[in-house]
């Protein structure tokens, strides 16, 4: 069951991707907006991969099976729009210049949100003590 936050989340998401599409539909034209470099768009599909995995990781293990694919795909697609929308407020020589940047930013937060889906841990470590001895 989603919490009421997630709602909220969802909304946003679903915001900046419409407002993404529409830029690169052609409806409106955003860029030169923000002359954001792509160091810090790489650095935002970071800390926004790594955040919402870990995020994605805790709330799975509450949820009943029903409820997971829905939770990840609100965790997985939606941040990415965030990404995308970033690069549309770029200067259109930018955009122009380095046309798959959205796509390699969408494959660094991938690679960033599996990593704490991945991680497994032996049997009797807790995840609450980082594994180590008592």
């Amino acid at each position: 069951m989603p919490d009421r936050w997630e709602r909220v989340l969802l909304v946003l998401f679903t915001a900046c991707w419409a407002v993404a599409l529409a830029h690169y539909g052609g409806v409106i034209s955003l860029a030169g907006r923000l002359p954001l470099s792509l160091y810090a768009l790489y650095s935002t599909a970071v800390a926004s991969g790594w955040l919402f995995g870990n995020v994605y990781a805790r709330r799975r293990a509450r949820l009943p099976p029903p409820f997971k694919r829905r939770v990840l795909l609100l965790y997985y697609l939606g941040p990415p729009g965030i990404l995308y929308l970033l690069r549309a407020l770029a200067p259109a020589r930018d955009q122009l210049a380095a046309p798959l940047v959205p796509l390699l930013a969408l494959g660094v937060y991938t690679v960033l949100f599996l990593v704490p889906l991945t991680i497994t841990w032996a049997p009797g470590e807790s995840r609450r003590d980082g594994g180590r001895d008592r």
